[in-house]
């Protein structure tokens, strides 16, 4: 084959690396003299340039060569002059991917779940047919009546609110920008949402981004480093090699002191990582003799980005759940960002499908109340505005902290409700920021290694709905933002400008020469807008011990299984672990209609609540159904503080701590 003549696009700013580091070199077009090379997947650029695609095949002889340079004293500079020739056809494979990564479709993970859905779709006419009434429109809710109407039964969502997505609802605001409850990121080791996506024929809406992972250097204000999944090496190789040749965050030393600890996961598994649960990566860290520079340069950013927590606050199964994907699917990391709002690009092909079916989805809806039959089972469900709704099968998909509050009294003497008592949400900050000028960026999530900020993204880039050639829009995830996620200071309670002045005193910080007076200019990039969005209690704190009382979607109760992230499934708190919930409770009432039992048993109840029997019972809490605030179900609000402090004090006091002394300030 010809090699290609590499041609440099002259893209616009926006495409280069912020603070013009090396680390991630501009997009190129290369251009095939082979017609063997042609890549009919190809699709102009934004600026409508041709791209065609050469295949690039790294041989073993080029990756044995990689290595032995790392291994030679003069490793870095040779390494850098190898891989910068490498990483430019990288970046033109990359850039030409299928929307779908092809190799996700033939991991374990994916046929794993595609038989599931077969399963589901298998038991469609076989029994009676069902009526269902699911309390939750979030991904986990919508995905359980999807399911279900594969299975042939009605299946109807209630949502309190007036807007779908649960923990990834977005709205608009007065300006027309869509704000979103949470940054979120599409995974390749997503096996059931890529699923999901080609099961209602969505893939295109998933923008791929090139293969790696992009570090702000902590010591280096403005410079960047990465990890690079080069493209033609399978995992777990990719990943080790990626670790291999970053020469900024570890010694070669410290690299080879944190592969041992990792080889039980391999060789053992989920049973391993399982075991981990009681241990926070701290830890697991200081167990296995890790070097402390790993927490630093890695663990801090992978902890607050899979649940918004500091390592010494997280379970190690967590981060081995999220490692042991990424190290036994090829393009388990690579990442996608979605091409619009949640709610029109995911929730509502969801929602039509339902409907196609002959279900529905209510919104506005408030559930009150389980009403009980005299063996404990549901009788029908009270509604806020006094109406009922009346199913053969009931689903709860709302977010643990709510489910606690309105647990009846005649079922809080179960073990299996007894033990959500062990299960709380994290509190979360997500916050948006327009700037007047176009940042240097790069088209990908960016890990900011900051004590206050966990990932953020130039949504004006990565995100097609979002794109602007102009100005910049950064979305970023404040955490720890409370001392229950371990955090020093509660910012839940803090006031919005509190919150934009530490954030913008931080980036000032991580970028000196684009925000604040080491910029050019002197002044550097102006913050036209801001919008905090708080959610105090956002998905399961995933703290040491706490996945043992995660409950099964199977309940105690005859007519009633639950669903939502919390629950107990492979794949933890995440998207990817609500759609999977969802799914699983919808095979609990398909198998239930069709074999008279549900073939997916109870998850045994821990000892230690077991040994606390018998339980005095205890009225429910109920929610506060006057309110409107999201807060109320579980959702984000842009409520300012003082607005929510009475929503907070009646449901969540804790959230409080260190408010008073802040509003009589």
């Amino acid at each position: 084959m010809t090699e290609p003549e590499i041609i440099d696009e002259g893209l616009p700013q926006s495409q280069h690396n912020l603070a013009s580091t090396s680390a991630v070199r501009p997009a190129t077009t290369a251009v095939c003299t082979s017609t063997s090379a042609f890549c009919p997947e190809a699709r102009a650029d934004r600026n409508s340039a041709p791209l065609i695609c050469w295949q690039l095949s790294l041989s073993k002889r080029l990756v044995r060569r990689l290595v032995r340079l790392h291994l030679r004293a003069e490793a870095q500079r040779k390494i850098k002059d190898v891989y910068e020739h490498v990483y430019i056809f990288a970046t033109i494979q990359q850039k030409c991917r299928r929307t779908e990564v092809n190799s996700i479709s033939q991991t374990d993970n994916y046929k794993e779940a595609t038989a599931l859905t077969e399963k589901i779709r298998a038991l469609k006419g076989k029994g009676e047919k069902k009526t269902v009434a699911i309390i939750g429109g979030g991904l986990s809710g919508l995905s359980c009546a999807k399911y279900l109407s594969e299975a042939g039964h009605t299946a109807t969502v209630y949502e309190a609110r007036d807007v779908l997505g649960g923990k990834v609802s977005a709205w608009q605001d007065k300006d027309g920008d869509w704000i979103e409850t949470g940054l979120h990121i599409f995974f390749g080791a997503y096996p059931n949402m890529m699923n999901l996506f080609a099961e209602l024929d969505i893939e295109d809406r998933l923008q791929w981004k090139i293969h790696q992972m992009i570090f702000a250097m902590q010591e280096l204000p403005g410079e960047f480093t990465t990890f690079d999944f080069l493209p033609g090496i399978p995992a777990p190789f990719n990943f080790g090699l990626a670790i291999l040749l970053n020469q900024k965050m570890l010694t070669l030393a410290e690299k080879l002191q944190t592969a041992p600890p990792l080889i039980p996961m391999l060789i053992e598994g989920q049973s391993f990582i399982d075991e981990q649960d009681e241990l926070s990566v701290l830890d697991f860290m200081q167990k296995y003799g890790m070097p402390d520079r790993i927490n630093e340069e890695v663990f801090i950013s992978m902890a607050k980005a899979l649940d918004f927590i500091d390592p010494d606050k997280l379970s190690m199964t967590v981060v081995l759940t999220a490692m042991n994907r990424f190290l036994n699917e090829t393009d388990g990391l690579q990442m996608a960002f979605l091409d619009g709002n949640p709610p029109d690009r995911i929730c509502k092909p969801m929602a039509d499908f339902v409907k196609a079916a002959g279900g529905d989805v209510v919104m506005n809806a408030r559930f009150k109340e389980f009403v009980l039959n005299s063996d404990g089972s549901i009788k029908h469900l009270a509604m806020k505005d006094g109406s009922i709704i009346e199913a053969d099968e009931y689903v709860s998909a709302m977010p643990v902290d709510v489910v606690k509050r309105v647990v009846p009294e005649e079922w809080s003497t179960m073990p299996y409700f007894r033990q959500l008592d062990n299960l709380e949400g994290i509190p979360v900050i997500n916050l948006h920021l327009w700037f007047d000028r176009k940042l240097k960026n790069v088209d990908h999530l960016c890990f900011s290694r900051s004590p206050l900020l966990s990932v953020y993204a130039d949504m004006s880039t990565t995100c097609k709905e979002y794109y602007d050639t102009e100005k910049s829009m950064l979305e970023m995830v404040f955490a720890p933002c409370s001392p229950i996620a371990g955090g020093d200071v509660n910012w839940i309670a803090k006031t919005d400008k509190e919150i934009i002045d530490a954030t913008m005193q931080e980036l000032e910080r991580l970028f000196p020469t684009e925000i604040g007076p080491g910029a050019s200019d002197g002044v550097g990039a102006k913050l036209l807008k801001s919008v905090v969005v708080k959610t105090p209690r956002s998905v399961y704190a995933a703290i040491p011990g706490r996945n043992k009382y995660r409950p099964s979607q199977k309940s105690p109760i005859s007519n009633l299984s639950m669903c939502g992230c919390y629950t107990s499934q492979k794949f933890l708190g995440s998207m990817e672990g609500a759609v999977l919930a969802g799914k699983l409770a919808a095979e609990v009432v398909a198998t239930r209609a069709a074999y008279g039992e549900s073939t997916q048993g109870m998850k045994k109840i821990n000892e230690d609540v077991m040994s606390e029997m018998p339980f005095e019972p205890r009225k429910p809490r109920g929610q506060l159904l006057d309110s409107d605030s999201p807060i109320v179900y579980g959702g984000g609000t842009v409520v300012k503080m003082e607005e929510s402090a009475s929503v907070l004090k009646a449901q969540d006091p804790e959230q409080l701590v260190g408010y008073e002394e802040i509003a009589s300030a």
